[in-house]
Formats: structure tokens, C-alpha cells, sequence
């Protein structure tokens, strides 16, 4: 049985929350002013001999998303952090560790890890030892990578990731319901659904039911959140993405305010909204969230997850 927000808030609060916090201050500042944290962004730099990119990918934009123009778009749009995911363009956390070297209090990383690569076990135990990493992204969105969690491949990681006790956050479009024995083998693993399971393709075919439907199974685990990031590229509407209302009142609902995390995916559908456009989409459009709701959704709730003060 999933849980519905009233329920995990009567008797699973205290289990998430302590997974959650892991000793972070969770107040918001004594002026009052929501602190809005941005749970995903990816940055990357020109393709050239010194940053080369992988071969055969693409970014999301023709030009680079730097991190001197996200600043400026974030102080524009008002978001005072963002956690930044690697894109796969490079092989390396390089550059987003270079974002939180140099503004610690703007950047935090969710870095990428060679799943395949043997010797990767031996980074885990000191990995947040990196300034400005707060745990790993994985993705599992094509043929190959898909089946690495049914084929052994990560069988590695997860209690090795538990133990170390690295934050996971995770795309596997179409894949989310294989996480159900992960999350249930690995309790103190903090697990993270990217884009709560949907992206645009899944919502051209008309599957956004069916997939959130598999996101609020997940609910059940106090250990997995949800972000609700790339809202923009799953409408099929423009602003305020009304179509997306039903599907985000029914993932807050199963998850509460404290397993849910606001982000944008930025450069993804970047013409179709501005930065501030996709923070009042959430502060002013959702009528179902309260003001502390809001909080959580905005900022608390991912910063608590992350253990990022």
C-alpha cells in the first residue's frame, strides 16, 4: 500500500526525516526570505582539447551553460543555490567541483561514478571528501545502461553507497519500479527519482499516469524522495502546465513536503520558460501547497537530504 501525505506524515515523518536531515540545520533565515535551492542544473564548458567533450554527445543548448552565466541567471530569477549534475559531455566532475570550489555557498555536486569500472569501489568511502560534493547522479536511460539493474552490474554499489552514506540521485525513465528492492534492501540509502520518473517522451505517449503511478509506489520507502524537476518539458501546455496539476498534487500527496524537491533541469526546454516563471509555477500556480509546504518544496527539503547547511 503507498503511502498518502497525511499517513506518512502520522507515521513515517520521524524515520525520513531523520534519513533526511543527517544533522542539518533546517530553519530558513532570520529575515524570513525563502531560501530557494534549485535540485538540478547541469553546467559544462566549449568543447575543446583541455575540456573535450565525450564522443557522439550533445548538450542541451548550442552554446555553453557556464558557470558565470548561471550565476546571472540565477541572481535574476532569485534562487540562491543549485545542486549541479554533471552532463555527460565529460567523463569528469571537474568543472562543477570547480563551481562549488568557487562559490560554495551558490554550488553543490551530485557527481558522476563509472558504474562498469571496477576500481570505482574504492572511491566511495572518501568521496564526500571532495569540497563541495554532496553524492552521486546516475542515469539509466538507454538499452545499455537500462539493464545494468537487472544484470548485476551496480549489485556493487548499493550497499557500498549505503555504507559510505552517499545521497543517490537517479534517472531511469520507464525504469523506476526496479528501485522498489533497492530501496528496500538498502533502508539507509537515501535515493532520489529524477523528474519524478517522466520525461517528454513518456509524456508524448501519453504514459504521465502510468509513470506516476510507479513514482508514488516508490513512497512507500521513507529512504526515496522525488524531485519534481523538467516540469516544463513534460506539459504539453505552456505556462502554468496545468496538465501536470492532477500528477504533482498526487506525487506531494504520496511523498509530503519533506521528500519533495523543486528543481528545473534548466537547459532542458530553456525557450520555453525563464528561471522565475518555473519558481512561480510552484510558489503562485499550485493552490494545493501550503506556505510551509512551499518551504520545504523550495529549498528545505533537498538541502536537508543532501546534509548541505
Amino acid at each position: 500500500m503507498t503511502f498518502t501525505r497525511r499517513k506518512f506524515l502520522g507515521t513515517t515523518l520521524g524515520a525520513g526525516v531523520a534519513l533526511a536531515a543527517g544533522g542539518c540545520a533546517l530553519t530558513q533565515p532570520a529575515t524570513g526570505k525563502r531560501t530557494i535551492v534549485d535540485a538540478q542544473v547541469h553546467l559544462w564548458k566549449a568543447n575543446t582539447p583541455d575540456w573535450p567533450w565525450v564522443a557522439g554527445t550533445r548538450p542541451q543548448l548550442p552554446e555553453p551553460f557556464t558557470i558565470e552565466r548561471a550565476l546571472a541567471l540565477m541572481d535574476e530569477a532569485g534562487v540562491d543555490r543549485v545542486v549541479v549534475l554533471p552532463p555527460t559531455l565529460s567523463p569528469n566532475n571537474d568543472y562543477a567541483l570547480e563551481a562549488a570550489r568557487r562559490y560554495p555557498d551558490r554550488f553543490g555536486v551530485m557527481g558522476l561514478i563509472p558504474l562498469q569500472d571496477s576500481k570505482s569501489a574504492a572511491l566511495l568511502p572518501r568521496w564526500k571528501d571532495q569540497p563541495g560534493m554532496l553524492g552521486i547522479r546516475l542515469s539509466f536511460n538507454t538499452p545499455v545502461s537500462g539493464k545494468w539493474l537487472v544484470d548485476g552490474t551496480t549489485d556493487w554499489f548499493w550497499p557500498a553507497a549505503e555504507k559510505a552514506g552517499i545521497p543517490v540521485t537517479f534517472a531511469a525513465f520507464g525504469n523506476t519500479s526496479k528501485f522498489a528492492p533497492i530501496a528496500e534492501r538498502h533502508p539507509g540509502l537515501p535515493l532520489m527519482m529524477d523528474h519524478m520518473g517522466l520525461n517528454s517522451v513518456l509524456a508524448r505517449e501519453g504514459r504521465a499516469a502510468e509513470v506516476i503511478a510507479e513514482a508514488v509506489a516508490l513512497a512507500r520507502y521513507p529512504n526515496v524522495s522525488v524531485k519534481m524537476t523538467n516540469l516544463v518539458n513534460a506539459s504539453r501546455e505552456g505556462y502554468p502546465y496545468r496538465d501536470l496539476n492532477e500528477h504533482l498534487r498526487r506525487v506531494f500527496d504520496a511523498y509530503g513536503p519533506q521528500r519533495c524537491h523543486w528543481g528545473t533541469d534548466i537547459t532542458a526546454a530553456f525557450a520555453k520558460a525563464t528561471w522565475r516563471q518555473r519558481i512561480t509555477h510552484v510558489t503562485e500556480e499550485l493552490t494545493f501547497l501550503s506556505e510551509p509546504d512551499k518551504d520545504w518544496l523550495m529549498g528545505r527539503s533537498i538541502r536537508a537530504r543532501l546534509n548541505w547547511a
